[in-house]
């Protein structure tokens, strides 16, 4: 077989086998790169949520890494844990998250670090229709923007939602003096007082 033969064969194998990879791995992920500075796309992961510990931490099928629990990146619920005492909001956010989220399938998608000290996954948590729920959380007023760097891709974007909540006193914003002081200060103006 000469060169130009062989270069042939090559690149007809490439032409035929690249469409198939692709076509193949796109049954258990999928390429997003909406958001993403300079459009770089990350491999993320499709899941089904099977149940809502709370409002910013879930458990999933089929596990990824051998974990089944995510935690939503760069938002913090108020806590439900009677042991930690409850915050003020916590059922409300927990309630909200288990309405939109339990038994649905989405999309998760991973940021630099994919596990946060606990062991759970760090993901940003995408409807069917494409709405990241991360920042549905915030623009309704049940989670405050908590970002750990260097997980941080969409600070500018949760915090737009963020001031849209508290300029809109939605949720969380809503409370009373006293009741925003029992929340945990995450440096955005409230908790911890």
């Amino acid at each position: 077989m000469t060169g130009t033969a062989c270069t042939r064969g090559t690149s007809l194998v490439l032409f035929v086998l690249a469409p198939l990879c692709i076509l193949l791995s796109g049954c258990s992920s999928r390429l997003v790169s909406d958001g993403l500075p300079g459009g770089e796309a990350t491999a993320d992961t499709e899941a089904t949520v099977v149940r809502v510990t709370d409002g910013d931490t879930v458990g999933i099928t089929p596990k990824i890494d051998g974990e089944d629990r995510g935690r939503l990146i760069g938002v913090d619920t108020p806590e439900t844990n009677p042991e930690q005492g409850p915050e003020p909001y916590g059922e409300e956010a927990a309630r909200f998250t288990r309405k939109i989220l339990e038994d649905q399938d989405v999309t998760l998608e991973f940021d630099v670090e994919r596990e946060d000290d606990y062991g759970r996954l760090l993901v940003y948590v995408y409807l069917p229709d494409g709405t990241m729920f991360n920042e549905t959380l915030l623009r309704e007023g049940y989670a405050q923007v908590a970002t750990f760097p260097p997980n941080t891709r969409y600070l500018d974007r949760f915090e737009d939602a963020q001031k849209e909540a508290s300029e809109e006193r939605r949720g969380i914003w809503g409370l009373s003096e006293s009741e925003l002081c029992r929340l945990r200060d995450r440096g955005n103006g409230i908790g911890g007082c």
